[in-house]
């Protein structure tokens, strides 16, 4: 349960604040593992102690990280199914580690007017009321009890030891207090309400004894009743203990042995009794399941209080947190909210003050205004024409740019389709620079085989060219030969005139065949033309 360590949270911030060695807010591991091994002993939960070796890198830790540590270690095995018993048991006990633990800064000194048990009982007292805070110089919190709960503690205490309680002189000491720890707490109530040890140790500390009984034990009454008996209707007196869930009665005021127990709850109520001879004090309590208690006050103011205080008891039957408990943190709500109404209605007056200045400077401005106001009036009449115009003006201007803003949003889209137009004929682009770089590609091949094919036609035209030379100048020597085989025939015509026919007849004859014939020669010289010709056929093309 959450609220069980809330509740121990000031018990072990006083355990925690005994046990810091030089730095301020830290405490050693080793000296916090003897502190939570306890815990842990009391709850059943052995060994819980180890994980603070693993819990953090460092040798020490802040209240906070400790507090962490138990919340999720050691008080989680509480759960909301644990009896209420139990759990105010550990508390009892655990608190009772955490007074062993920082007692000897509290009780082991000297001149002490309380016993040991009642300072112990007043540590109880003061964690239940205190409130942890303001943050210190020396620590991580600071617990300090309100001047009113202090107030509350020290008139009770003072009344029960039949001393008189001065509240102005509590005023002032509170005003030179700063705030109520448990030392001033236990130090003004030893100094200033207990008598300053005049008084007998025994009343003082039965005195605490009733504080304790209230506070931490939830009594919210008690004293002698007469009961009338379950089986014998025999009245007796019996003396009762009424505490939230429950109403205790025993023989005698000392509270030994219980003489029995009757539980509440929010099905039982109590009701006066109106009887002859017992008008005024006789009441009864009763429940769906136990029978009718039958109990008489001494007189009517006491079964008054007692029908108040059983009702009470069974109001809070069901609270885990506890009657003074809530009544402390109710209190201590309404202390907020004063202080926080006060600090409003501080605000509040000074705003008023404000208000009421500036409302004497309008009341003037009006009345030096009012003076002016006959000749305003025109001037606001044109005004009024003026803001008209303006209005329309903006309405006109509203619809102009409500068309701009249609423009704008056909010119985008427009735009728009532009960009998509201009991407579609990028990618064409793109591919006819493609294609025109595959064309150039093609172009320069081709234009490579081009320029072999001229160097081989060159090469072959200057062959041909030489070859057609060679054939000029054979055709030229064949047409040498010719015109002297011509001349040869011109010659020799010239001397078979001249020979003798007889004998030259057949010399003529011998003579006739080496000479070529006409033919011949001519078949030999069409011969030349057809090669040159050919030759040059060759070469017109390639040129």
């Amino acid at each position: 349960m959450a609220y069980l360590l809330k509740n121990l949270t000031n018990s072990i911030w006083h355990a925690f604040y005994a046990l810091q060695g030089d730095t301020p807010g830290i405490v050693a591991k080793s000296k916090l593992k003897v502190l939570t091994a306890n815990f842990g002993t009391l709850m059943d939960l052995y060994g819980v102690e180890k994980g603070l070796d693993d819990y953090r890198s460092t040798q020490w830790l802040t209240f906070d990280q400790f507090l962490y540590y138990l919340q999720n270690e050691v008080f989680a095995s509480i759960s909301d199914a644990t009896p209420m018993q139990t759990c105010r048991l550990l508390e009892e006990r655990i608190e009772e580690i955490c007074w062993l633990v920082s007692r000897k800064a509290y009780a082991d000194q000297k001149h002490r007017v309380f016993e040991d048990r009642s300072i112990y009982q007043l540590f109880r007292i003061f964690c239940l009321l205190a409130e942890m805070g303001t943050h210190n110089a020396e620590s991580s919190y600071l617990i300090t009890m309100h001047s009113n709960e202090v107030a509350q503690i020290s008139s009770q205490l003072v009344t029960s030891l039949g001393l008189h309680w001065d509240s102005s002189d509590f005023a002032e000491l509170s005003a030179a207090l700063t705030a109520f720890r448990f030392p001033t707490f236990l130090a003004v109530l030893e100094s200033k309400y207990s008598g300053g040890g005049t008084l007998d140790t025994a009343a003082v500390a039965e005195a605490i004894d009733d504080l304790y009984q209230i506070y931490v034990n939830d009594v919210i009454k008690k004293g002698y009743l007469i009961k009338k008996g379950f089986l014998l209707p025999t009245m007796r007196y019996y003396w009762f203990v009424l505490q939230p869930g429950k109403l205790t009665y025993y023989k005698d005021a000392q509270q030994k042995d219980p003489a029995g127990v009757i539980t509440l709850n929010v099905n039982c109520w109590a009701d006066a009794v109106k009887d002859s001879g017992k008008l005024d004090k006789q009441f009864i309590l009763s429940s769906p399941d136990n029978k009718a208690l039958e109990l008489v006050a001494d007189d009517h103011r006491g079964r008054l209080q007692w029908l108040a205080a059983l009702q009470i008891a069974i109001d809070h039957s069901g609270d885990r947190i506890g009657y003074q408990r809530s009544l402390a943190m109710q209190r201590r709500s309404m202390r907020l909210a004063k202080k926080q109404l006060k600090e409003e209605t501080g605000m509040e007056l000074q705003h008023e003050r404000q208000a009421r200045i500036a409302a004497e400077l309008q009341a003037r401005k009006l009345e030096a205004l009012s003076r002016e106001e006959g000749a305003k009036v025109q001037e606001l009449e044109e005004i009024k024409l003026k803001l008209e115009r303006l209005l329309e003006e903006e309405k006109q201007a509203l619809q102009d740019e409500e068309i701009v803003r249609n423009l704008q949003a056909r010119v985008l889209k427009e735009e728009w389709e532009r960009r998509e137009q201009l991407e579609k004929l990028q990618q064409e682009q793109q591919e006819l620079l493609e294609s025109e770089r595959l064309k150039r590609l093609e172009f320069e091949q081709k234009q490579q085989e081009n320029e072999l094919k001229l160097q081989e036609a060159a090469a072959r035209l200057e062959q041909l060219e030489s070859e057609r030379q060679g054939l000029d100048a054979e055709l030229r020597s064949v047409r040498e030969k010719v015109r002297q085989a011509e001349g040869a025939q011109i010659l020799l015509e010239a001397q078979i005139v001249v020979t003798r026919p007889l004998r030259g007849g057949e010399r003529i004859r011998r003579t006739q065949s080496m000479i070529p014939t006409s033919k011949e020669r001519s078949d030999a010289i069409e011969y030349l033309k057809d090669r040159v010709t050919s030759t040059q056929e060759d070469i017109h093309p390639v040129t």
